[in-house]
């Protein structure tokens, strides 16, 4: 037993003196600016940490999200069903496109669609 921790020592004892040897013997930084700084599309920031965005835009993508994940929701549901009836396939189809519909005419009256405003 006593051999056993010994050997475990020496092990986690070469470990970190060759850890420890490499990163001597490394020439790299392991902080430069370059890699704390943000890196956005190759664009620089320049001190320009709260940029105003188009609360239009984010409506739109929130939009997309919202109707993205209804549909891969509920259309696997549609799937998964091994109906041989054709009436109720199609009362599943479209209830699912009414509720897509139902989301677009609201979206359609709050003017969230419109892109001139």
């Amino acid at each position: 037993m006593i051999m056993l921790i010994n050997c475990l020592f020496m092990l986690m004892t070469i470990v970190v003196l060759l850890i420890g040897l490499s990163m001597m013997i490394s020439n790299k930084k392991l902080i430069s600016h370059n890699k704390l700084s943000p890196f956005e599309c190759g664009f620089n920031p320049i001190n320009m940490k709260r940029i105003p965005f188009s609360m239009h835009f984010f409506m739109i993508t929130i939009l997309f999200l919202i109707f993205d994940v209804e549909i891969t929701i509920i259309l696997p549901f549609m799937m998964v069903f091994k109906l041989n009836n054709i009436f109720i396939i199609n009362l599943m189809f479209n209830m699912f496109l009414l509720i897509l519909m139902l989301g677009l005419m609201h979206e359609w009256n709050q003017n969230i669609l419109n892109w001139k405003k």
